[in-house]
C-alpha cells in the first residue's frame, strides 16, 4: 500500500446522496478473484449508456474531469452491502480521497483499510466544493493528512477527523497486517519475557 501524506489532486463533484455499493460496483464485476478491472466497472450503470458507449453527460466522462482523483459525493456514500470491491474499485479509477458529509461505517473501514482516504466535512463546505467544482471542473484541493485538514484553492482550511490508527496506517503504507509484521520483534521479546515451563507431575 502507496504512503497517504500530503497531495493535490483535481476534485469532481457527484451530488447525489446514499450512494450504495452496488451503485459504486454492480455485482456483475464481482465475479473476479483480484482488482484487476474493477476500474471499468465503476459506476458503471451511469458511466455507460445500453449499447456500452460512453454517457457523455456523467461527469466523470466529461473531458475536464479525466484528471480528478478526488471525489465530491453526497451524503451517506458507500452504503449497502459491505463489498470491498468499492473501495478497489475507486482506487483501481485513481481517486485518492472521497469527501462527503458521511460515510457508510463498513464502507469507511474498507476504505481506510485499502489506502483510500474517506474524509467527511460538514454540510456548509460540501455544497461550497460541489459548488466550486460546477463553476471550475480543474478544482484543485490540497490534502494534508498529517495535519488533517483539506486546504481549498484560495487558501482556506477545513479539518476532518480519522481515527488515530488508520491515520498511522495511512502515513505509513501499511495495512492492519503490515502493521503486526512490523512489531515482530517486540512480540517475540514480550513472549520470550512472559514465557513459564511448563510444569511437569510425576506418577504417585
Amino acid at each position: 500500500m502507496e504512503p497517504v501524506s500530503t497531495f493535490a489532486a483535481q476534485a469532481a463533484a457527484l451530488p447525489i446522496e446514499n450512494i450504495d455499493t452496488d451503485q459504486i460496483i454492480p455485482a456483475s464485476y464481482l465475479k473476479v478473484t483480484d482488482k484487476a478491472g474493477l476500474a471499468e466497472g465503476l459506476f458503471s450503470n451511469w458511466r455507460y449508456n445500453a449499447d456500452g458507449t460512453l454517457n457523455a453527460d456523467f461527469v466523470l466522462n466529461r473531458p475536464e474531469s479525466a484528471d480528478a482523483r478526488i471525489l465530491i459525493a453526497g451524503n451517506n456514500f458507500g452504503c449497502g452491502s459491505s463489498r470491498e470491491h468499492a473501495p478497489w474499485a475507486l482506487i483501481g479509477y485513481g481517486f485518492k480521497a472521497i469527501i462527503s458529509t458521511y460515510f457508510a461505517d463498513i464502507f469507511c473501514n474498507n476504505a481506510l483499510k485499502n489506502g483510500l482516504l474517506p474524509i467527511t466535512v460538514d454540510t456548509e463546505t460540501y455544497y461550497q466544493l460541489v459548488s466550486m467544482c460546477e463553476e471550475d471542473p480543474s478544482t484543485t484541493l490540497t490534502v494534508d493528512l498529517e495535519n488533517q485538514t483539506v486546504i481549498l484553492p484560495e487558501g482556506q482550511q477545513v479539518s476532518f477527523p480519522i481515527d488515530g490508527f488508520a491515520k498511522y496506517c495511512l502515513l505509513n503504507g501499511v495495512d492492519q497486517l503490515g502493521f503486526l509484521q512490523q512489531q515482530e520483534e517486540a512480540i517475540a521479546a514480550f513472549e520470550a519475557s512472559h514465557s513459564q515451563p511448563v510444569a511437569t507431575i510425576s506418577p504417585a
